[in-house]
């Protein structure tokens, strides 16, 4: 009787430490230095203001560096060597007005506005997640290819929409993908390398998906499957 018990634990650990692990790979921004929050803002909230708010690139650009230059003054405020603000609302102030010189909408500003007091750019985003499976990390490529194939080739198939091919490199992929997520995973979360590298993973599968020739539905359709399957 001991035992079986003793056996039902261990299956039960088991499944716990295979259990999908999400990890932000983002910290709180005012962990980082001024140096990596601009970076940072060039991976997550660039593309939220270029793609949501219909801010043109150029003008995406100028504010990063304009919260970039915010966060040196707030730096120097603290340290109570500002020659020109005392306080970080003098600061705050200074940036709200070079962002109306950039003559967006008035939406465009509120919302901008809004995202920033709400501290918005600290958030997550998809671009630095990281999800990664544990139980992955030890199996062999080659023998994670077998199983994916067994378990999701012909659902690709027939849900997706892709020929026998296309769900082999979608396969590869994702082997792929998980592989690198559980190397990456290994980086410690402080580390802004461990952002850097979980871009670098994202931006490779989507020249992985490219090579797959799939329209932009099948593209779509298939990492919706692949996430919830995982």
């Amino acid at each position: 009787m001991e035992k079986k018990i003793f056996k039902a634990l261990f299956v039960v650990g088991i499944i716990i430490l295979g259990l999908k692990q999400t990890s932000i790979a983002q910290d709180k921004i005012n962990n980082w230095t001024p140096e990596e929050q601009k970076e940072l803002f060039g991976y997550c909230e660039k593309r939220v203001l270029i793609s949501e708010l219909n801010i043109p690139e150029e003008k995406a650009d100028k504010i990063g560096q304009f919260n970039y230059w915010a966060t040196l003054q707030k730096i120097k405020v603290q340290e109570n060597t500002n020659d020109t603000f005392a306080t970080a609302n003098e600061v705050e102030a200074e940036l709200y007005k070079k962002y109306k010189a950039l003559s967006l909408s008035n939406d465009q500003l509120k919302t901008l506005i809004d995202r920033r007091k709400a501290n918005t750019n600290a958030e997550t985003c998809p671009l630095v997640t990281l999800s990664f499976n544990p139980i992955y990390d030890t199996a062999q490529k080659a023998q994670l290819i077998v199983s994916f194939k067994a378990k999701y080739r012909k659902d690709l198939i027939t849900k997706v929409g892709v020929n026998g091919r296309q769900a082999d490199q979608l396969i590869d992929a994702e082997v792929w993908k998980q592989k690198e997520a559980c190397t990456i995973s290994k980086i410690p979360s402080n580390d802004f390398n461990r952002i850097r590298k979980t871009v670098e993973m994202y931006n490779m599968m989507e020249r992985k998906y490219k090579l797959v020739d799939m329209t932009d539905q099948q593209k779509s359709a298939a990492i919706e499957y692949l996430k919830q399957v995982q």
